[in-house]
């Protein structure tokens, strides 16, 4: 059996194409907020939802049908439409440009997946089913998002501060391994939980000048 192989893409100025303008295209729209993704998003009609995230986000939004050609330069492509016709044709456009594709609910027309994620911050895990059960990945997500809280992001801003000095004054990578662990096992993250955020700076600066 085939696995999907799990994968984070920065799309930064890429061209990504969403066709489709109902409620799976708002969530395909929305994951990719932020990202800095060049969002191209096709539908002769949107949702009032979609309407607003284009005008707020500088979406490109042509209100017209798919045409060959819309997948051209696109990184990434969304299919979102009702119109079986138009995601067979949607998706062998797409392939044949070498761009990866995902096509709403239809698993064979899909060159990669979804997954449901989970995010605090930087802190981003992803789960999968290999797409034969949503329903028990968002179902994980929700189990997940339960234990990991937002703490963990406060934990990723603190981490990702005090990294240079870390590199400066711990060269050896090893040593610097065992800094890291010795801080993660520390109860720093307790005290971002208590939103005690000048605690936890202290407790990390006792755990590196150590």
């Amino acid at each position: 059996m085939e696995m999907f192989y799990p994968v984070y893409l920065n799309l930064k100025n890429k061209r990504v194409v969403v066709i489709g303008g109902g409620a799976v295209a708002e969530r395909k729209v929305e994951s990719l907020i932020g990202t800095g993704a060049a969002i191209v998003l096709i539908s002769p009609e949107v949702t009032p939802r979609l309407d607003s995230l284009a005008k707020s986000n500088h979406i490109q939004l042509h209100r017209r049908p798919y045409v060959s050609g819309d997948c051209a330069g696109a990184a990434l492509v969304f299919s979102a439409s009702d119109d079986a016709k138009v995601s067979a044709s949607v998706f062998q456009e797409a392939t044949n440009a070498g761009a990866f594709v995902n096509t709403a609910d239809q698993p064979a027309l899909c060159g990669f997946i979804m997954p449901a994620v989970v995010r605090r911050g930087d802190v981003a895990i992803a789960i999968s089913t290999g797409g034969t059960s949503p329903g028990l990945a968002a179902q994980l997500r929700r189990k997940i998002g339960k234990i990991i809280g937002p703490e963990y992001a406060k934990l990723t801003q603190l981490l990702s501060k005090a990294r240079p000095e870390i590199r400066r004054l711990v060269p050896d990578s090893e040593q610097r391994k065992a800094l890291h662990y010795r801080i993660l096992n520390s109860d720093i993250i307790d005290r971002l939980k208590r939103n005690d955020s000048a605690g936890a700076e202290r407790r990390l600066r006792e755990i590196i000048e150590s």
